[in-house]
């Protein structure tokens, strides 16, 4: 499904992605962790091309998409949930959906009901501005929205961050639901060390703008063999 060789990318002249290398299978969840500042964020960024790649090269589904447009890249069926959420608050909810289901190939109510499905929380906030929305809401529209534009892949990244508890569960949920139903890929940035175990199939360790390592979702439950090499605990 998604095929990536000796990436690089950064800001200008500042380098950040040294050469990374990966493969996602479809249907497969795959997570990365790494310290702050280690690329994980221009990684997506990259793949969804936000940022251009100065060297190496991104295959998704078979095409060689390393310089293909945002747009394009969302046609073909990347999807992305940035951290932050990056909803438009000022937006209601439904229309938010709306405005993911500008990629649906379908019938732009049928998306946006398999999208409630998944997420009944947001039924009856369909009225309200999307800044209105506690933190978690937000989160789970912007999956949402992501989700109404039909994707083959999504890139989320640290959607746990500053999000209530109960509805961290709820997310984990509905991801697992998502995958039974959907065979959805996706490539998932993460902090928290339970979120990503009970999620993932494979973690990739990235340090310093490369994959340096891969490990079990059953290691990473241990937080001491974790702070080995990415130097965080759960």
């Amino acid at each position: 499904m998604l095929e990536v060789r000796d990436l690089h990318a950064g800001y200008g002249r500042i380098p950040i992605l040294g050469g990374v290398s990966l493969q996602a299978d479809r249907g497969s969840f795959v997570g990365i962790l790494g310290h702050n500042g280690m690329g994980k964020t221009t990684l997506l960024k990259t793949l969804m091309g936000y940022l251009p790649a100065t060297a190496g090269q991104i295959r998704f589904a078979g095409d060689d998409i390393t310089h293909a447009s945002t747009s394009a890249r969302a046609r073909a069926g990347l999807g992305y949930v940035p951290q932050g959420r990056d909803i438009f608050p000022t937006l209601s909810v439904r229309d938010n959906l709306r405005m993911g289901c500008l990629l649906a190939k379908g019938d732009e109510r049928a998306a946006m009901d398999a999208a409630l499905a998944l997420f009944p929380r947001l039924t009856p906030l369909l009225d309200r501005p999307g800044g209105a929305l506690s933190g978690g809401e937000q989160q789970l529209l912007a999956l949402a929205r992501c989700l109404c534009g039909g994707p083959k892949l999504i890139l989320l990244d640290e959607p746990t961050e500053g999000i209530q508890p109960s509805i961290v569960e709820e997310m984990v949920e509905t991801l697992k639901a998502l995958r039974r139903g959907h065979q959805i890929t996706m490539l998932l940035v993460e902090q928290d060390l339970q979120f990503i175990a009970e999620l993932a199939d494979r973690v990739l360790i990235i340090q310093k703008g490369a994959i340096t390592r891969e490990v079990s979702p059953a290691e990473i439950a241990d937080p001491r063999l974790v702070a080995e090499f990415v130097g965080m605990a759960g």
